[in-house]
């Protein structure tokens, strides 16, 4: 997968085959075959391997302290270490989505549980009386959008705003979002 991670991202989805996706990772074209069937079934089992919707729930489910800031903190490094780990991949989705058919929707199951999960945290916080809520979705997409947003401006090596840190980015939005938000 990684192979096949590693290649596509450097000479693009159409240039690459599946027997030089086979040879760099020391297998047989007829072993690729057998465990994925195509070049885009091995390209959508490694972005569901290696997204983050799974380390986000777990994330979840086990290690919120229920405290605004200090989640949304925790919530959004976890994000961009997570979305930088996989940034190859990334560049991969957002160029490469024309040349494989139905890719966009397997693409959105990993945003879609996101907002899920901070739609019931937030709702969780309204309850326990630590956030004010208007409309916890609204919130959710948001506090994802700006968080995406700022991923995609250091994947463009902060080309469209220069002296702006991610991480700076990350705690000054965190800040500001969780003083609006709290109750």
């Amino acid at each position: 997968m990684l192979a096949a991670i590693d290649l596509i991202s450097e000479r693009g989805y159409n240039s690459v085959t599946t027997q030089e996706i086979a040879e760099a990772a020391g297998l047989s074209e007829k072993t690729l075959f057998r465990h994925f069937g195509s070049k885009l079934k091995l390209l959508e089992a490694a972005f569901d391997r290696y997204h983050y919707a799974e380390e986000m729930r777990k994330f979840f489910a086990e290690k919120l302290v229920w405290e605004l800031e200090e989640d949304l903190l925790a919530i959004s490094n976890l994000y961009h270490g997570i979305m930088n780990r996989n940034r190859k991949f990334v560049q991969i989705s957002i160029k490469e989505e024309a040349q494989m058919p139905g890719f966009k929707e397997r693409l959105q199951q990993h945003p879609l549980q996101l907002l899920e999960l901070l739609t019931n945290y937030f709702n969780a916080m309204s309850e326990k009386g630590k956030l004010r809520l208007t409309d916890s979705r609204l919130q959710a997409f948001t506090f994802m959008m700006s968080q995406y947003g700022a991923f995609v401006n250091d994947l463009e090596a902060g080309k469209n705003y220069p002296g702006i840190a991610l991480e700076s980015f990350i705690e000054e939005s965190v800040k500001l979002f969780a003083r609006a938000l709290t109750a």
